[in-house]
């Protein structure tokens, strides 16, 4: 890796330069539903006024997803803006694995396989139930699905993981009837593929750092043990919960099983195999830590069967875990935060624990570790264990408040941070809690601002996907909200297609960047894997030369 090289004409700042991702915010697309623009955001619009300002693509090819139809999300937006390049991420990495068939002549695949046929026993598949693309995609479920059976499989079982999140937040049963169905023209007196278990994924195994492993708990005795309410099917439990727990969204469904004459279908048993289908990698690592580690103290697991275990990528690249997964994660490398511990760049990243994996590991190119302890601080926040529409501000003034000292200590030179709010408020699908959520993010930017003013510093606000500018379901042909039979708006709880800010907020500039009549300062059109040249370009050095372009222009 070639060292970066300074820039002769850049003058330098008093103060480090501050990445600000404010998760899950962009410019609506729509008046009705755009929370960002509904509320007070007094301070940014003060902050936008006196920088450059321009938009960022952060969905689809501008972030690696397959096509311009699928959102953008936490994981790849991370990526793309520390890696300064865009990479074939989750979704497409496996559709490509799936069509060329390497899937299936892959090691783990066979492991698999080959283990269910040699105990005569079942092949089970755990994940998030929806074509969200954002932790999995159920044309991949599909896909293996049929490929069991042409591989002599006969009997297969799937826990299903409601969204609610990354698709409408009702939108259960119009994913399970035709699968259903699938199911059952796939059915022959030789192949029972059957659903076994479920339940919401905000409740039951997708917990993501640590944060409440009573949800993967609840989980493992769900899938392994067959320990939840019981149920003839799917359906019946899906309309069940909704009866008697009036409002409740599909993220937040009780956890169930599927039974016949009182025995749950779809228990994990010794010689059995499991796949943990999302491609994804943070709601991943705590159940595959469950069914993989010996020395495991999180919860009691009871019985533990003896499986084959696989998930569908590699989720953490330096401890390699899992031990099998059917398809390569992108390989990443030369990321930003790698070249400026080369060159000697002190950093420091902080969020809380919600969003504590993006700024470190998804950021640095999904790397565990610090390039160099020496030289890094990461900073984590607990964030509270309650639904984030009862404490929208989440732990939005913590985060201020290290940042603050971190930019009046003299001891960075880069921070970045995360804001939550926009994005996990945002799934809640609460427009109160949404509104609340930004303008309490919003009075911590005013707060950050008057640090950069303070110590002659310069700040570059970003996201690294839309969510909170687009909180109602629109019709695609109109564009008109979409009611419910109570007459309010429709909720939309999945992140949106919008661009988002990038915001250059500098107050002591000393004239280097472009501004001559016909050359504008920014440059547009552009995604956010730009934000790592911009980083490097006000550090005062020249980005390399495959990164993806700066958005400013400098003289």
């Amino acid at each position: 890796m070639e060292a970066l090289k300074k820039n002769p004409s850049w003058k330098g700042r008093r103060g480090p330069a501050v990445l600000v991702i404010m998760d899950g915010v962009g410019y609506g697309k729509y008046k009705d539903g755009d929370a960002v623009a509904d509320a007070k955001m007094y301070h940014l619009e003060a902050i936008k006024e006196k920088s450059l300002h321009t938009r960022l693509k952060a969905h689809g090819k501008a972030v690696g997803l397959p096509s311009d139809e699928d959102m953008g999300n936490s994981e790849v937006g991370h990526n793309a803006m520390g890696c300064g390049r865009v990479f074939n991420q989750g979704a497409a990495l496996v559709s490509q694995s799936i069509d060329a068939g390497t899937l299936f002549s892959g090691r783990a695949w066979k492991d698999a396989v080959s283990n269910v046929k040699a105990a005569g026993g079942t092949l089970h598949f755990i994940g998030l139930f929806s074509d969200g693309n954002v932790h999995s995609h159920l044309d991949h479920l599909k896909a293996m699905i049929k490929h069991a059976k042409q591989e002599g499989i006969k009997k297969v079982r799937i826990h299903v993981l409601f969204d609610g999140r990354d698709v409408g937040e009702t939108s259960a049963l119009e994913y399970v009837d035709p699968f259903e169905a699938f199911l059952k023209e796939q059915s022959s007196p030789d192949f029972d593929a059957r659903i076994g278990s479920g339940g919401g994924r905000m409740w039951i195994t997708m917990d993501r750092y640590g944060a409440d492993w009573a949800m993967v708990e609840r989980g493992w005795k769900t899938h392994v043990h067959g320990e939840a309410r019981q149920f003839a099917s799917t359906r019946e439990a899906v309309e069940t919960y909704r009866k008697e727990i009036p409002g409740i969204i599909d993220q937040d469904l009780k956890e169930f099983t599927i039974a016949e004459q009182g025995k749950p279908i779809g228990t994990i048993e010794d010689g059995d195999s499991v796949i943990y289908f999302n491609f994804r990698g943070d709601r991943a690592l705590e159940i595959t830590a469950a069914f993989e580690q010996d020395a495991f103290d999180k919860f009691n697991r009871g019985r533990r069967p003896k499986v084959c275990y696989a998930g569908m990528m590699e989720y953490d690249g330096d401890t390699h875990v899992p031990k099998r997964y059917l398809v390569s994660p992108p390989s990443i490398d030369r990321t930003l935060g790698e070249y400026l511990a080369a060159a000697k760049v002190r950093t420091l990243a902080v969020s809380e624990t919600q969003k504590y994996g993006h700024v470190t590991y998804f950021f640095n190119g999904n790397r565990t570790g610090k390039f160099d302890g020496k030289l890094e601080d990461y900073m984590e926040i607990k964030s509270d264990v309650v639904p984030f529409e009862q404490r929208p501000w989440m732990k939005c003034a913590d985060i201020a408040d290290e940042v603050i000292k971190a930019i009046g200590s003299g001891k960075y030179d880069f921070i970045r941070l995360n804001f939550p709010n926009g994005d996990m408020v945002g799934h809640t699908g609460i427009y109160q809690a949404v509104i609340c959520s930004m303008e309490a993010m919003d009075l911590q930017l005013g707060r950050i601002a008057k640090a950069v003013e303070e110590a002659g510093a310069v700040m570059v606000i970003t996201a690294d996907h839309g969510n909170s500018d687009d909180m109602f379901e629109h019709n695609k042909k109109d564009g008109k909200v979409v009611y419910k039979e109570d007459g309010t708006p429709k909720a939309k709880t999945s992140h949106s297609l919008n661009p988002v800010p990038c915001i250059i907020y500098d107050p002591e500039c000393k004239g280097e960047y472009a501004n001559e009549p016909k050359e504008a300062a920014l440059q547009e059109g552009l995604g956010i894997s730009s934000i790592a040249a911009t980083c490097i370009q006000l550090l005062g050095y020249v980005p390399p030369a495959d990164y993806d372009p700066s958005v400013l222009k400098l003289k």
